[in-house]
């Protein structure tokens, strides 16, 4: 009877089972066709271009990849610098068609760096992608006492200590008509907060940046660091408090600096305004000493106070484009408008230290040869020709470009050669042993006619092993424009001297200076860019050496170049910098 109910349970189960399936087709293998295209790979990080700061030799970084194939993913390998550092085997995948993999790296050295995913498939398809990044040195101050550098440049990070602001409610960036490539925009109820602690120190502080102001609200706080005491009005006992306030024309700026006991008020008034609705940039400066503060606009003086000294007792974050949280109890909250290039400082800066902080801030190219040959503004390392090299700590401040036979440098010049004035600044301890020698050009390649170039610009030097005069050629469209001085502008090059060498093409005159000191001008139409090529640095090769004044085997250090007309007081700027 048990063996009869164990047939009958079998063949109830084998019903019930056929009754499931019924109506289902049954599985049919497809064939998938020929394998005929090559895998699709993604880098999805690092992006290509990556700058990575921060303080460490050493850094991590995350790598994520996404290969994709029509019919299976076979073999990925990873190399960075030629090196494998990972390889994922076919067949290993949970899916075959799509494989994402995220893996960490944590041997990150300075300098430029190529990451490279190849992918194949199954038949021997291949796929290779690559992607650039560089790790940057420490940032490394540029002026003495600099505690704090935001340039705004796609973050909110100080360069200074690689540490990041806090973002209140949502500030962003904008690229419209920024000192720099990018700029803090401020918006509605948002800042910036960084902790105070290493600035509010000591009984000297300064501070510079620039600024936009949005006058579509009549007051708004600018720069802080204050005790939070939200009981008491913002004329707060330590500390200090950039504010303005005025109409939607007339804003002026007001300083409030905790001397202690209340604020000592630096309230300039006219000076210190300015019309929003014109949308114009300002530079701003606090100087704050154990003596005075300070204000400057425009690098010019707007107001100073004596004072009794700045107290830094509890103080809050540093607030950066707003009076909040701490120091708005008068309205004066978010600023919505720009900010660009803020530094702080534990130093009181001059008058001439704020303009020359101003004038380098305004800079298109700036190289300082310290180790590489990287602008310093667009990020754009020069293309060596030939064997470059450093005069390592030989410099007029750290390493010096160091020439050698058939050696120069090559930048892009998109971004330099437009708009009706140029000017460039650097110093020279030139090479006697070629009697001609090119230093500095932006030119049309043009090899069958000589250096007398219609567009462009070139700067040469030639005479004798003791005499050698720098001689500047600006196209004005049709010919080249020559601005000879003759010997203001001679020098003896076995004396082995630095010299400080600037020139300025303007809508009307080009001038050349040395130490300073104007030796030459000329009336000029006005430069052409017509056809020219890259800008050429220590040789007139490739594009301006019809007359042989090719490579200039000297020593070039802190090459400025903006596009703008600079002042004689400017240049001198420039030079006492250096000095």
């Amino acid at each position: 009877m048990k063996t009869i109910n164990k047939y009958i349970i079998a063949i109830a189960a084998m019903l019930m089972m056929v009754s499931c399936y019924d109506g289902i087709d049954p599985i049919t293998e497809v064939d998938p066709g020929p394998d005929t295209g090559a895998p699709i790979v993604s880098i999805i990080s690092p992006v290509d271009g990556l700058s990575i700061f921060e303080p460490n030799p050493i850094s991590t970084i995350n790598i994520e990849i996404n290969v994709q194939d029509d019919i299976e993913v076979g073999d990925i390998t990873l190399t960075l610098d030629g090196m494998q550092i990972a390889y994922f085997s076919a067949g290993s995948y949970l899916d075959y068609r799509i494989v994402i993999k995220e893996l960490t790296y944590d041997n990150i050295a300075i300098g430029d760096h190529t990451l490279t995913v190849t992918a194949t498939d199954l038949v021997g398809n291949e796929t290779t992608a690559t992607t650039n990044f560089t790790k940057e040195p420490p940032y490394t101050p540029l002026y003495p006492g600099e505690i704090l550098y935001m340039p705004f440049n796609g973050d909110f990070t100080d360069l200074v200590t690689s540490t990041s602001a806090t973002e209140v409610g949502n500030p962003g960036f904008t690229s419209d008509n920024g000192i720099s490539a990018l700029a803090y925009q401020g918006a509605a109820d948002s800042y910036l907060t960084f902790p105070s602690e290493g600035l509010a120190q000591g009984s000297n502080f300064s501070a510079t940046f620039w600024l936009k102001v949005d006058g579509s609200d009549t007051r708004s706080g600018i720069l802080n660091i204050a005790p939070l005491d939200p009981s008491s009005p913002s004329d707060k006992p330590s500390g200090f408090g950039l504010i303005r306030e005025g109409s939607a024309s007339a804003q002026k700026f007001i300083l409030l600096t905790g001397n202690g006991d209340n604020a000592t008020w630096l309230n300039p008034g006219d000076p210190a305004t300015i019309d929003p609705t014109l949308e114009e940039w300002v530079h701003l400066g606090i100087s704050i000493s154990e003596s005075t503060v300070a204000l400057y606009l425009n690098g010019e003086l707007a107001g100073q106070s004596d004072f009794a000294g700045i107290d830094w007792t509890d103080v809050g974050d540093l607030t950066i484009m707003s009076g909040g949280p701490n120091f708005s109890e008068w309205g004066h909250n978010t600023e919505k408008g720009q900010m660009d290039e803020l530094r702080l400082y534990n130093t009181t800066l001059t008058q001439s230290e704020i303009q020359t902080v101003m004038l380098k801030d305004q800079a298109a190219l700036y190289m300082s040869f310290n180790g590489n040959y990287k602008d310093a503004v667009s990020g754009n390392v020069a293309s060596e020709v030939g064997n470059p090299s450093f005069n390592f700590s030989g410099g007029i401040s750290g390493d010096a470009y160091q020439g050698a036979a058939d050696s120069y440098l090559n930048l892009p010049s998109d971004e330099l050669a437009q708009g009706s004035n140029f000017s460039a600044a650097f110093w020279l301890k030139m090479d006697g042993s070629d009697t001609r020698a090119g230093i500095l050009n932006i030119a049309p390649a043009e090899p069958g006619s000589p250096s007398d170039k219609p567009s462009g610009f070139g700067l040469i030097r030639e005479g004798s092993e003791t005499a050698q005069k720098f001689i500047l050629l600006a196209g004005n469209g049709s010919n080249a424009t020559w601005l000879n001085p003759g010997d203001p502008a001679t020098i003896d090059p076995t004396l082995d001297n630095w010299v400080h060498v600037g020139f300025v093409i303007s809508e009307d005159k080009t001038a050349m200076y040395l130490d300073g000191a104007l030796v030459g001008e000329s009336d000029f139409p006005g430069i052409d860019w017509t056809g020219v090529g890259d800008l050429a640095i220590m040789s007139g090769d490739p594009n301006f050496s019809g007359w042989d004044h090719k490579t200039e085997k000297g020593q070039m250090d802190e090459l400025f170049i903006f596009k703008k007309a600079l002042s004689a007081d400017e240049m001198t700027l420039l030079m006492n910098d250096g000095l």
